[in-house]
């Protein structure tokens, strides 16, 4: 049987299982369900552990991005500027690459409105800041990089922006389970057409 992998931040984490019951009995997906993939540096490592451990895999989906443009006080500027965020993905693009296994990036989530909302998924970070002016910045970064290197990316901004309220749950960071759920089917589809 196929696999794949899924690694990025609490939205990934948002969706993971969804995908998982979608491609049961077609796919081995394989995920860290306790560990979020936070930054793009640390979503390397992860990647890196996945491959060191459970070896070759078919297919690697992936996002990053809110950690990367978070500004955390008392700092000034971005976990990652943006320079950074595109080194970083070129990196585990090359990295997965070096897997064998076909990479496929999606999108960072729209933002409605700026704010900050506290991590949920047991990092210790007090608070991810966000605004939709950064989204776009970093996701037209990163598109330009995956179309450069012809990278499939399953567009999750879109896909969310379709909806009055881009599916965010009540700290307007997250997303509802009725968006987890919609990520989850797009992001099985896609895997289907592309795996076969």
């Amino acid at each position: 049987m196929k696999k794949v992998l899924l690694l990025g931040d609490s939205i990934r984490m948002g969706y993971d299982d969804y995908v998982k019951d979608l491609l049961k009995g077609e796919y081995e997906v394989y995920y860290d369900a306790e560990d979020n993939g936070r930054f793009s540096s640390y979503t390397l490592w992860q990647a890196n552990q996945f491959f060191k451990h459970y070896g070759k895999f078919d297919l690697v989906h992936w996002n990053n991005g809110y950690w990367d443009m978070n500004i955390e006080a008392p700092m000034e500027e971005a976990m990652h500027p943006v320079d950074e965020y595109v080194h970083f993905l070129r990196r585990i693009l090359g990295e997965i690459r070096r897997n064998g296994a076909v990479p496929v990036f999606a999108t960072t989530t729209p933002i409605l409105s700026a704010g900050a909302a506290a991590d949920i998924t047991g990092t210790g970070a007090d608070s991810i800041n966000y605004n939709n002016d950064w989204v776009q910045q970093y996701n037209q970064a990163a598109v330009q990089l995956m179309e450069e290197e012809k990278v499939i990316v399953n567009d999750l901004y879109a896909l969310c922006a379709q909806d009055p309220h881009a599916y965010k749950c009540e700290d307007l960071l997250h997303l509802t389970e009725e968006g987890y759920q919609k990520c989850a089917a797009q992001t099985a589809d896609l895997i289907r057409s592309i795996l076969g």
